[in-house]
């Protein structure tokens, strides 16, 4: 495949998150998939504490740059901004998904409404086009009218005073590790992450497998006995293209 990266992410947008979960590594025995993680024991995409804002705006793919949110620390105070952040954002090839960690006092965790309307317009001045977070947000309504993705633990409408402990360091949201450079792939089912250099096996795969499932679905809707249904077999099947 000769495709440019433009094309790749294009065709990447038009693909549901759980089929890109069964190309990443859903179905180790599947010849489609690629078996890049172990399904059950490694933590390669989202939980249900995981929240999309937004499940009409469609599948969204990028490369994560992450950081981790916390109560300011005087150890640290003055170490790092928001503005190390959007740096990040810069510095990443486009587009990106910030991956945010935050880390609150239990008391506070269901309370920071971290991310609102001027944090969200800075990150997309430099190429993001969505937020992905274990904790809530806020001015969703005013984000909305963004065109920008939001997966969340939830929402709320207000915080108190914060700091950035760390960016571009490995995290763990809502049950997925993520590294930086990482794609991620998000939609209303949640996010899945891969490496970036596989995501022209990714779209490959992606595409052969829901051409397979299409086909088995026609079967599927035109039987109207068990053994029709048995007959209809496996999407599956088809190999990869070389």
């Amino acid at each position: 495949m000769t495709s440019s990266k433009d094309d790749i992410f294009a065709g990447l947008r038009k693909i549901d998150t759980p089929t890109i979960t069964n190309v990443v590594a859903t179905y180790p025995k599947n010849p489609l998939c690629l078996g890049l993680y172990n399904p059950w024991t490694e933590n390669w995409y989202t939980d249900t504490s995981i929240r999309c804002l937004y499940p009409d705006m469609g599948p969204v793919v990028g490369h994560a740059v992450t950081c981790i949110y916390g109560l300011p620390d005087p150890n640290y105070s003055g170490r790092l901004s928001f503005m190390d952040v959007i740096d990040a954002l810069d510095a990443m090839p486009k587009p990106t998904i910030l991956v945010i960690q935050q880390k609150w006092p239990p008391e506070l965790m269901a309370k920071a409404g971290l991310a609102g309307e001027i944090m969200v317009t800075s990150m997309m001045s430099v190429g993001c086009i969505g937020l992905l977070s274990n904790g809530p947000s806020r001015d969703v309504d005013a984000i909305r009218k963004l065109g920008f993705q939001l997966l969340l633990g939830g929402v709320t409408a207000g915080h108190g005073e914060m700091a950035v402990q760390a960016v571009n360091v490995p995290v763990s949201v809502g049950g997925m590790d993520v590294a930086p450079g990482e794609l991620i792939h998000m939609d209303e089912n949640g996010a899945v992450k891969f490496p970036a250099d596989r995501a022209t096996q990714v779209l490959q795969n992606a595409e052969t497998m829901l051409a397979g499932e299409a086909e088995q679905l026609a079967r599927l809707r035109a039987a109207k006995t068990a053994a029709e249904v048995r007959a209809a077999g496996s999407a599956y099947s088809a190999k990869p293209k070389a």
